[in-house]
């Protein structure tokens, strides 16, 4: 792929070089991202965020990734604070918007909206998530964190076990992840949902079509027994109907630390794209994980700043120019390697 001035719309643009170029850019960020230096490499442009349906982690990990190399940011969140509420289309917001900014990341309720949008922007927009479709950054940084948390076991992407787990119909992070694990040999993957909930045929059908061991499965205990990740979401009540009908859902697969225990392997590493559901009718990932070593989903926000951080750096062609604009901090920084959070 030609990164520059590129959207960054669907896993499906991806080849397993511009993976490893992503990640290989997002390892020279770490020391940006822990404040031990300041780099202005994109000192003057603009990131505009336009966040159409709510959001915490992906908008501030995008506007802190820009901040962090010198940029500045622009936001909209919501559709009651944008002019879509007067019926502007999205064709005519891509126009105006990509005339005030360098770069767009915009998140939209509905699938294939950001691609739309992308037809009409003047600058490179960058997919924070459509609908019920693809989340692309999220998975890149999902497998940024399985290819660190392999590497400090000696281990690497190829011949991963992974289980997928929840609501795999409507979770776009498991749709964008598991295209991605297409690119790798000797995957297996074991998709854990209730029978309603499972990952589109579409995608199960192209993962076996490409060599991938696919499990469908609608049990948890005996399904995560040899899996290197267990790879937890929670149950899309934005995508249902009604809260009455995701309230069928919830709470069906609940991983807590005797479950993890008696089932899973010792060095079994537990992600979740976050938010996770504490509520007690949920709980999907029960908080008496939080002091499990191999609770990885603190790291996995941590390592997702490196990687949009990457994809900024490339798709604006500056990643070879980083260092160059760099200096030292000068105030005190707490703050230890994600590695070890």
């Amino acid at each position: 792929m030609n990164f520059t001035g590129a959207h960054i719309l669907s896993i499906n643009q991806f080849q397993r070089e511009d993976v490893d170029r992503v990640f290989s850019v997002a390892d020279k960020m770490e020391p940006y991202a822990l404040r031990k230096r300041v780099t202005r490499v994109l000192e003057g442009a603009i990131l505009g965020n336009m966040f159409f349906e709510a959001s915490t982690r992906t908008r501030v990990s995008f506007g802190s990734a820009f901040n962090l190399l010198g940029g500045e940011v622009r936001e909209t969140a919501g559709f009651e604070n944008s002019a879509l509420v007067k019926g502007e289309s999205l064709q005519d917001t891509a126009r105006v918007l990509s005339g005030f900014s360098d770069v767009i990341c915009m998140r939209h309720p509905e699938a294939g909206s950001v691609a739309d949008f992308a037809a009409a922007s003047r600058v490179p927009v960058l997919n924070g998530g459509d609908g019920a479709n693809e989340h692309p950054t999220q998975a890149l940084l999902d497998l940024y964190t399985i290819r660190k948390e392999m590497s400090d076991k000696g281990r690497d992407i190829d011949g991963l076990s992974v289980a997928m787990i929840g609501d795999l119909r409507h979770g776009r992070t498991v749709h964008s992840l598991s295209k991605l694990l297409l690119l790798y040999n000797d995957i297996r993957v074991v998709l854990i949902s209730p029978k309603e909930l499972t990952l589109p045929d579409s995608i199960i059908e192209s993962m076996r079509a490409a060599g991938v061991d696919v499990t469908v499965s609608h049990e948890l205990t005996q399904s995560i027994a040899d899996v290197d990740i267990a790879y937890s979401t929670r149950i899309q009540e934005e995508r249902f109907s009604s809260k009455q009908e995701a309230d069928l859902y919830r709470g069906k697969f609940r991983l807590n630390q005797a479950i993890y225990t008696q089932y899973c392997q010792p060095n079994t590493v537990i992600m979740h794209p976050l938010p996770r559901d504490s509520r007690k009718d949920a709980n999907e990932l029960d908080s008496d994980l939080d002091d499990n070593p191999n609770l990885a989903i603190f790291r996995q926000t941590d390592n997702g700043v490196l990687v949009r951080m990457a994809l900024f750096a490339l798709v604006l062609d500056v990643a070879d120019k980083v260092d160059d604009f760099s200096h030292d901090v000068h105030w005190y920084n707490s703050r230890q390697s994600p590695s070890n959070s």
